[in-house]
Parts: C-alpha cells; structure tokens; sequence
C-alpha cells in the first residue's frame, strides 16, 4: 500500500481532534459574550417565537434545540383552454385530484450563543429538493450577520414570508411559471423567482429600521446540491454564479414575515424594499439574468397589503449567437382582511408579459379566497380560486402560447397542521 495512503486517516483525524478543540475554545468563550435572543432561531417554515413546544436546551440555555412539523394536504381543480384544438370537455382537465404540496420536518436551534441553524427535509419531493434547507448563521451584532449553507435567496416579499403563513396556498403565477421565448433549441425559460438555493449571504438589521442582504450563491435552485459551476465566457474572471442584493426601509420596525396571523390583530409595519439580482451563465450557460423588483407591504391591525413589480432581462450568451436580449415583467397585488379573530379574507390581482415587452399580450390573473384557522390545534384552512385572462395578443397563437402549461380556472382547497 502507498505510503500516502497510509497516512490519510491519521490526517483526517487530527483535522477532526482540532475541530473539536475549537469547538471547546468556542463553548469556554460564551460566557464572555452576549448571547443573541432567542427570537433569531428561525425557519422560514412557521413562527416559532414564544412558542416552546417541544424544545431541548442546556441548563444555561447556550444550546437550544427546536423540532418542527408541517404538512399540507391538498385538493386541486385545473381546467385548460384547449387552444383551438377542439378537445372533449374531460380533455380539458388535467393535474386534478389530490396532492401533498408540502410535508416537511425540521431543526431550528441556537448554540454557543451566537450561532444560529436550521434544517429542514421535505418528504413531498424528491432528489436534491429533498432538502430544503440546510444552513446556520453567525451574528457578530444585529447588524451584521453571516448565513451560509441552503435557503431562500434575497428578493420577492411573496416568496420571504414563512411557507405555511402565506396569504393564498399558490404564489403569484407571475413568479413561478417559465417565460416565452420564439426558440426551441439552445434555450432557456427562466422564472421571476430564483429560489432556494447554496452560498453566503452577509444581512442585517439597523436601527431596526433598515434590512440588508447581499450574497451570492450558485444559481442553480433548490434541485442542485452540489458544486458545478463554472466561470463566465462573457465575463471574464467572474465566476458563473447567483449575485444578489436588497435592501427594505421599515419605518414603523421589522415587518413580520406572515401574511396576518390572528394572534397579531392589533400592529402596524410598513415595508419598502429593493431587490436585484444577476444569474451570471443560468441553465447550462445560455443566458444571463438580470432580475430586480420593488416591493411594498402593510400590517395594520386585521388589514394585510402588499404589492411588488420585478423585470427581468435575458441575455443569450455569445456562444449562442443570438444577439438579441428578451426583456418581461409581472406584478401582482393582493389584500387579506380578517372579518373575525379566524376568517381571513383574501383577494390578489397578478399581471405577468410573459412573451416579453417586444410582443404584445398580457396575462392576467384574478383570484379570490379565504383562510380559516382553528385556534388551539394549528389546523390552518386555505381555499381559493383563480381565473386566467389574456388581453392584447397580436395573434391566436399568441393568445395560446402564453397559456401553455397554465390553467383558465384553478381551485385549491388546502389543509395545513404545524408545531
């Protein structure tokens, strides 16, 4: 056997002996340190502030330890145009029954008094999207903070708030269905939303007035958890990969990250925010994304508004030899309003140019609903519908393309339990 070989274990061993020992320093260092409040131990799932539940902590509380449940149980309706093809009624509907959007077991915890972690496994989907998230965080103050690992990337409000505290079971369709582009070979269809995704993100908080976040991260989505990117051809000494930005004015103090809650009825937080982002080579080096978008938010008692309008501008890359760039927009606004302490109302108008700003078309995307909670056992009821509309396309086969793969009528009925 090589020499070499022989020695690799004793290597890796002391790597881990070292590690350990840093670890001790660490843990032996707490007592000199301010210890971050317990309201950083986060999930992006459920609210678990001032919520105990199940939770394991040391004697001195330095190590604490939170598991969390949540599940989604759905009933879809989706009725298709059949773009002229003359389809029997039964034809025309498709992706109906039921389904288990989301089934998700997770960690949040805090450890040594400054860091911060959270994993989350979703049962409901396969291959790398069968983890969710994996991350941990390290507050140096509140101010500035360093998050690494897989979790949301900055940018979109809808997309921001906690999974299972959203205003309507669906996010707005101008976010998460695909462009259209006149190519079918050496091209990409990107969305508004970039995602879960891998890397490092420097955020904070000041004067509990002004958020930030900047990171960047591999680009690839929720579906990749590995390394294999490259660098840029376009740009030269610039790495392939996700570059982000936002920043978000709260001049009334952090916005919290639901769509109303009826434990909050009685608050007022306002939220303005910026957000870009660059996709530096996207989808297998075909194009290159410029992505940016503002957003706008208001709790006021039982009234919840938001509001967000994003661009994004695609680039093919020259090894494509397609000089020309597509450049589309969308945005939505919605309100939610509990008429009672467990029946919150909802509306949301969504507007999306998916075949880009040099064709003519628009969709639009009404669609009305209501949430029930069930106060006491964290049973959480959604329902809602949604209409597709489409207006000033220049032909029929553009009326039809900009329908492809999205449903005339939706209806989902969605139960949710969490701890």
């Amino acid at each position: 056997m090589d020499r070499t070989e022989q020695i690799r274990p004793c290597g890796a061993i002391k790597q881990i002996f070292l590690l350990f020992l840093s670890l001790l320093c660490l843990g032996e260092a707490k007592a000199q340190i301010t210890e971050i409040d317990d309201k950083y131990i986060d999930n992006d799932v459920i609210s678990l502030t001032g919520k105990e539940g199940f939770t394991f902590r040391t004697r001195n509380s330095s190590f604490i330890l939170k598991p969390y449940v949540l599940i989604q149980a759905s009933g879809n309706f989706n009725y298709y145009d059949d773009e002229d093809l003359d389809l029997a009624e039964v034809d025309r509907v498709a992706n109906s029954g039921f389904a288990i959007p989301n089934a998700l077991l997770g960690f949040s915890g805090k450890a040594f008094g400054r860091v911060t972690f959270n994993f989350t496994i979703n049962a409901a989907k396969t291959g790398g999207a069968l983890l969710q998230q994996a991350w941990f965080d390290v507050y140096m103050k509140e101010s500035l903070r360093l998050r690494t690992g897989k979790f949301k990337t900055p940018g979109h409000q809808a997309y921001l708030v906690k999974l299972g505290e959203t205003l309507f079971p669906s996010l707005p369709s101008s976010l998460t269905t695909r462009v259209n582009i006149p190519y079918s070979l050496n091209a990409v269809n990107p969305v508004f939303a970039t995602g879960f995704d891998i890397g490092i993100e420097l955020h904070g908080l000041i004067q509990n007035k002004w958020q930030y976040n900047v990171g960047i991260f591999n680009g690839t989505g929720i579906d990749v958890n590995i390394a294999n990117k490259t660098m840029s051809d376009d740009h030269k000494w610039l790495p392939s990969l996700l570059y982000t930005a936002r920043v978000a004015y709260m001049p009334k103090g952090k916005m919290p990250d639901y769509q109303g809650n009826p434990d909050d009825l009685h608050n007022n937080k306002l939220l303005f925010a910026l957000s870009s982002s660059y996709n530096v080579e996207a989808e297998c080096e075909s194009t290159n994304d410029f992505r940016a978008g503002l957003e706008f938010s208001w709790l006021y008692n039982r009234l919840y508004l938001s509001a967000e309008a994003y661009w994004m501008n695609m680039k093919f890359t020259k090894r494509q030899q397609i000089s020309k760039a597509y450049n589309f927009w969308g945005g939505y606004l919605q309100a939610g309003y509990f008429v009672t302490d467990k029946l919150q109302l909802a509306a949301r108008y969504d507007w999306y140019d998916r075949n880009g700003i040099n064709q003519k078309g628009l969709i639009n995307l009404p669609a009305g609903g209501f949430n029930y909670f069930f106060s006491g056992i964290n049973l959480k009821l959604q329902c809602m519908y949604q209409y597709m509309g489409r207006t000033g396309h220049a032909t029929q086969l553009d009326r039809d393309n900009d329908a492809l793969n999205l449903p005339t009528s939706q209806v989902i009925a969605q139960l949710q339990y969490s701890f």
